[in-house]
C-alpha cells in the first residue's frame, strides 16, 4: 500500500462557520465547489493524495465520538492551539509529547462539534 489515507472529509452543519473556523486557525485559503448537492472546502495540499474537505451534505454528520484524524499541526502546535478559541473552537488537549515516535499532539473541538488532532514528530 502506497498511502494509507488518501482523502479526509469533515462532516460540517454550517458551512461558511467551518471554512472561517479552519481558514483561521490554520492560516490556509479553503477553495470551494459544490457537487451532487454537497458543499465542499478543499484544504490545500501539494499531494493530491494527501488532503481532504469540510464537506456539508445530508450523508455528513459532525460527531465528537467518531473517527479522529490528526492534521500536520506545522512546527509548534501551539500557534494553532492559541487560535482555536478566538476562532470560535475549543482546546480539550493541549500540547503534549508522547515520544520520540509519536512527537507531540493536541486536539481541539472544531466550531461543529468534531473532535480534531493536530500533530507533529
Amino acid at each position: 500500500m502506497k498511502n494509507l489515507v488518501n482523502w479526509i472529509e469533515i462532516p460540517v452543519s454550517n458551512f461558511d462557520r467551518a471554512v472561517k473556523f479552519y481558514s483561521s486557525i490554520l492560516e490556509i485559503e479553503i477553495s470551494s465547489f459544490e457537487m451532487d448537492g454537497a458543499q465542499y472546502g478543499v484544504f490545500p495540499s501539494e499531494d493530491q493524495r494527501n488532503t481532504g474537505a469540510l464537506v456539508k451534505s445530508e450523508y455528513h454528520e459532525p460527531s465528537p465520538n467518531g473517527v479522529i484524524i490528526y492534521l500536520n499541526g506545522g512546527e509548534d502546535l501551539n500557534i494553532i492551539l492559541n487560535k482555536v478559541k478566538d476562532a470560535g473552537g475549543e482546546v480539550i488537549m493541549e500540547k503534549a509529547y508522547l515520544g520520540e515516535q509519536a512527537g507531540y499532539v493536541g486536539m481541539f473541538s472544531d466550531t461543529e462539534g468534531n473532535k480534531i488532532g493536530l500533530q507533529h514528530n
